[in-house]
């Protein structure tokens, strides 16, 4: 196949994942999501989706969890502790690599087009471009995908993966630490960097994304667990019409989606969350989804993101790209494209 649908339709059929039917309150199926971190405005779809009912009419009790990481949502969803998840599609090809037989975890819907992975650093520093990274101190979580994926970043950019010096920080310490002058920089998801732009000023701050380099790798994308793609393919589909419906509306009026994750964390800034979610949605539509619709990823990318995941981070087996993903429960393309 050349471009779209790695045509795993499990036991799915075009018929038996049409439109939704009425469910009654009591008649609902539990499904367990976790996130990949904390609540914010960058997964305000699932939670417009949630609010809104948009799960329910589906026939769906969901509940959604925060998570510790992407590796850790994969793990909860391949151990059977949640149904599905929401995490990187690189720590994703690495965690299959690791397993034989029938992938425990695929990809069904991919949420970040382009992984929105970046390192900020002070210009008063000198980091201007990622040239003006060799040497300098940049502050990293022990084990985060933003930072596992820079050698791929810096192969492209013709930077030594090596020229910089990592210095391990937990997440929530990246802003001080920065901020005060104790690194030159930090990795960041672009859109998690919102608390960062609030205590220093644009100019003071110097955005690399890794994008910027030519890098097409795929970020979060949603994850199902095996049993739940065989076992309750009219629960996936569901989900993801549900999910996809939010996160269409999302993108045409980020502030009405972001409200209701205010509605589920009432101590976030609404205006914040809804400039986050503008980030997000830049690398959610983008002008490659623009071409096949949101959810939807070209298979030679992933067979490239593979490769050099799999050269980077050393693997012995290679999972094919229809291990990865699953996309045989995605709704129609008319209904995955954002009216301008």
């Amino acid at each position: 196949m050349n471009r779209r649908h790695l045509l795993q339709l499990g036991c799915a059929t075009a018929a038996g994942l049409a439109a939704p039917a009425v469910f009654s309150q009591d008649n609902l199926t539990k499904l367990k999501f976790t996130l990949d971190f904390r609540i914010s405005g960058q997964v305000a779809p699932f939670f417009a989706a949630l609010y809104k009912g948009y799960y329910r009419d589906e026939g769906l009790d969901v509940s959604i969890d925060v998570g510790s990481g992407s590796v850790a949502s994969i793990t909860r969803v391949a151990s059977g502790a949640y149904d599905l998840g929401f995490g990187d599609i690189s720590s994703l090809v690495e965690f299959q690599s690791q397993t034989t037989g029938l992938p425990p975890v695929q990809a069904v819907y991919q949420y970040y087009n382009r992984a929105p992975f970046a390192i900020i650093g002070r210009r008063d520093r000198g980091i201007t471009d990622f040239k003006s990274l060799a040497g300098k101190r940049i502050a990293a979580a022990a084990v985060e995908s933003t930072k596992r994926a820079w050698p791929m970043a810096a192969r492209k950019a013709g930077v030594k993966a090596n020229a910089l010096e990592w210095i391990t920080t937990d997440f929530s310490a990246r802003d001080n630490v920065v901020v005060r002058g104790d690194v030159d920089g930090a990795t960041y998801f672009h859109d998690s960097a919102l608390s960062l732009f609030q205590r220093m000023k644009s100019e003071e701050l110097t955005v690399l994304p890794f994008a910027a380099t030519g890098l097409k790798v795929y970020g979060n994308a949603v994850l199902a667990s095996s049993r739940l793609i065989t076992q309750q393919p009219k629960a996936l589909a569901g989900f993801l019409r549900a999910t996809n419906r939010a996160l269409v509306e999302a993108i045409a009026d980020p502030a009405s989606a972001v409200a209701y994750v205010k509605q589920r964390e009432p101590m976030l800034d609404l205006k914040t969350e809804t400039e986050r979610f503008r980030i997000t949605s830049s690398y959610v539509w983008t002008d490659d989804t623009r071409s096949h619709g949101l959810g939807d990823v070209r298979k030679l990318f992933i067979e490239q993101q593979v490769d050099e995941v799999a050269e980077v981070f050393g693997l012995k087996n290679k999972p094919s790209a229809d291990a990865v993903y699953n996309l045989g429960f995605l709704p129609p393309k008319a209904e995955r494209m954002v009216k301008a």
